[in-house]
């Protein structure tokens, strides 16, 4: 098997400037820029998570998605997270109505289903739902999978949060549904090594793998980190393997402040590939390396 790969970030939409953890000086040129036409100049995904957020979730229309699937390359993937009403108010429990919840989201989403652009639908548990919940979950996916209208043509992946997941029978689970079980890289102290075993591949259809950051000197702040080009080899080599085993793979880096993650992305493309960027992106690239160098001197 050889695999559609999807390199990108999570999230684009981080205005401010670099010194506030943003974006702009270190990618975006001004204020101005159309970020999304801009990134996808660069990048053939993005992770969109502000879905996740209520704040900002009760607010989007169709409209914001007919939007993004028209600003985007035709072979462009936006991959979305399940809101946090979900996930960590309702906690998956399919007696308090999380179904219709679901069903609103992606009927929310669908103009990037009609256009071909959705990704992989990431279901990110908080880091309290334990395998204590796992009946929970196990109702969750049995409703959700036998559902044909939410099931058609959409690839979901489970991201878990704690180490009591760690057990074969979770695995299984999400092997007999075809749900992906979201690979990551984060801080060790968080002990989620588990999720960085590339032969905890459960789905056939879709892998993601979500690069969070290692930052540990401000509380559960991982995402300000920049990656060295060493700890990405191991990444690089796993890609190759799970290329054997899945037909789409999606890479996120979420070590976004700062530009860090766009740093990072552009190199493991240049990595995994095994040869040069092209121009535009390797202008990009060492523009936002001198950057943040001089910022971090």
């Amino acid at each position: 098997m050889s695999s559609k790969l999807f390199i990108g970030c999570s999230g684009w939409n981080y205005g401010d400037s670099s010194e506030k953890g943003g974006w702009r000086n270190v990618f975006y040129p001004d204020n101005k820029t159309r970020k999304l036409s801009y990134y996808s100049q660069f990048f053939n995904t993005v992770e969109m998570d502000a879905t996740f957020y209520n704040r900002f979730y009760q607010h989007m229309t169709q409209g914001l998605f007919v939007g993004i699937a028209r600003t985007t390359p035709p072979d462009f993937k936006i991959s979305v997270k399940v809101p946090e009403i979900i996930t960590h108010d309702k906690r998956l429990d399919i007696n308090k109505d999380v179904m219709v919840d679901l069903m609103t989201f992606l009927d929310k989403i669908s103009p990037l289903k009609n256009s071909n652009k959705l990704g992989a639908i990431i279901i990110q548990l908080p880091p309290s739902f334990t395998i204590t919940e796992s009946k929970k979950l196990e109702e969750f996916l049995n409703v959700l999978m036998n559902n044909t209208d939410v099931q058609s043509n959409n690839n979901f992946a489970i991201e878990f949060r704690h180490t009591s997941w760690n057990t074969e029978g979770v695995l299984e689970l999400l092997q007999h549904y075809d749900i992906a079980s979201v690979l990551t890289d984060s801080p060790e102290r968080e002990h989620l090594e588990f999720l960085s075993n590339e032969n905890n591949i459960t789905s056939r259809s879709t892998s993601v793998v979500r690069l969070h950051g290692r930052n540990t000197t401000q509380g559960h702040y991982w995402y300000n980190y920049l990656y060295s080009q060493k700890e990405l080899e191991p990444w690089v080599e796993k890609i190759g393997r799970i290329n054997q085993k899945t037909a789409t793979i999606f890479v996120y880096f979420n070590n976004h402040y700062g530009g860090k993650a766009l740093v990072n992305a552009l190199q493991f493309k240049e990595m995994i590939n095994h040869k040069p960027l092209p121009d535009n992106e390797k202008k990009v690239l060492e523009y936002a390396k001198k950057y943040l160098s001089n910022k971090l001197l």
